[in-house]
């Protein structure tokens, strides 16, 4: 099944004065990225989340809010937010928000070298 084009586009728009935001097609869907680090996407109808762990469990008390099971078992601190949640401006722009403010502190951290 392809993924929803009008919620991505609606996506894109609210990134689009985002710096150093990309997209990638991945897993049948559309990924966004903040410096290679995936923040959120679409796939099928459903916005997918990057809430990161400490916020998954709050996360899954929202209304229309599962959890990411693309495998077959939960991926702890992504979720999916139904076509219901992400219905208004308002409620997709607090999922994209946060999920980019999510993958920024994450592509700000630098790796150890030894």
């Amino acid at each position: 099944m392809a993924f929803d084009e009008k919620l991505a586009d609606r996506v894109r728009q609210l990134l689009k004065d985002k710096r150093e935001i990309s997209e990638k097609r991945m897993f049948g869907g559309m990924a966004f990225m903040v410096k290679g680090k995936m923040c959120c996407g679409v796939l099928n109808d459903d916005l997918v989340a990057r809430v990161g762990a400490e916020n998954y469990e709050d996360a899954l008390k929202v209304p229309y809010v599962r959890p990411m099971d693309f495998t077959g078992r939960p991926i702890k601190g992504y979720v999916y937010v139904g076509p219901k949640g992400t219905r208004t401006d308002l409620g997709l722009r607090k999922w994209v928000l946060q999920s980019v403010d999510f993958a920024a502190l994450l592509a700000g951290k630098r790796k150890r070298t030894r």
